[in-house]
């Protein structure tokens, strides 16, 4: 498929495709189907029933400006709009990073450990797209959710997506980490924050997602200490800090997190590599062991 030469058949647009985006792509099949019913706004199910359908050449051009686009690297969720997380189907912009299925083990970790009744309030720090707090908001009725973000533009999204779940109970609030919520204390505090290195050689993967979102200075841990360092003044009396972060931080986090008075230990993704570093402080009542 080029600008100039479309295929005939939607069959053939999707072979194509899917030539083209196997060395972008580990899923290219799944890549080029979903790219096409964005592009022509139908399901799976017609893309099966209408194969030998020619396609008229304005939907010829639109599905080829999206391969195109998905060939010189920017990721689906940001052609499409569209990502999933937990059991939700968020919109994204490039004003916030893509969900990952890593992250899920943060919400795990803090479904695990707050009791699922009680009306607690929970803080996620640096929101973006609003899937943490929106997961938990779904799991956990009873809980007050606030979600922070410094981004306006992604806190817009985070407000976006509460709305089209139907979680409007949702605080989310404009401002830096716990700055945003000055004088506030939470049963538990949640945050998946930038933690790659300025140097990280992985980052040229991730050229097309928000910078400051990704990145943190002193070997990406900057960001993780200040909320850290800052966490027991927001807890309402003895309570959790769960903080995702790189498969190779789990140690300088436990130490961060003890030397602001958590007892810690580190959990680990479906990959099997470290992941989100739980804290608690000591004398907890309101939690119950994992």
């Amino acid at each position: 498929m080029t600008a100039t030469s479309a295929p005939c058949t939607l069959a053939a647009a999707l072979r194509e495709a899917r030539r083209r985006l196997a060395s972008v792509s580990d899923t290219p099949d799944l890549d080029a189907r979903w790219l096409a019913e964005h592009a022509l706004d139908v399901g799976a199910a017609y893309l099966l029933a209408h194969a030998d359908t020619p396609l008229p050449a304005t939907a010829s051009a639109r599905y080829e400006s999206l391969v195109e686009r998905r060939a010189a690297g920017e990721p689906l969720a940001y052609i499409i709009g569209r990502a999933g997380f937990w059991s939700l189907d968020l919109r994204v912009t490039p004003d916030v990073l893509i969900p990952r299925p890593d992250t899920e083990t943060l919400v795990e970790a803090a479904l695990a450990r707050l009791p699922p009744d009680a009306p607690l309030a929970v803080a996620d720090l640096g929101t973006g797209s609003g899937a943490i707090a929106l997961a938990l908001a779904r799991e956990r009725p009873a809980w007050h959710i606030v979600a922070t973000e410094a981004s306006e533009a992604a806190l817009a999204v985070a407000r976006d997506n509460a709305r089209a779940l139907d979680l409007d109970r949702v605080e989310c609030v404009a401002g830096p980490w716990l700055e945003a919520v000055a004088g506030r204390r939470f049963d538990a505090i949640v945050a998946n924050p930038p933690y790659v290195a300025p140097d990280d050689p992985h980052l040229h993967d991730l050229a097309h997602e928000p910078h400051a979102a990704l990145v943190a200075a002193d070997d990406g841990l900057a960001d993780l200490a200040a909320i850290a360092a800052a966490a027991p003044a927001h807890l309402r009396g003895p309570g959790w800090l769960l903080l995702e972060h790189g498969a190779d931080q789990g140690s300088a986090v436990r130490d961060l997190l003890a030397a602001a008075g958590f007892e810690a230990e580190t959990i680990s993704d479906l990959g099997r590599r470290a992941r989100v570093t739980c804290g608690h402080l000591a004398g907890d009542a309101i939690c119950r062991s994992a």
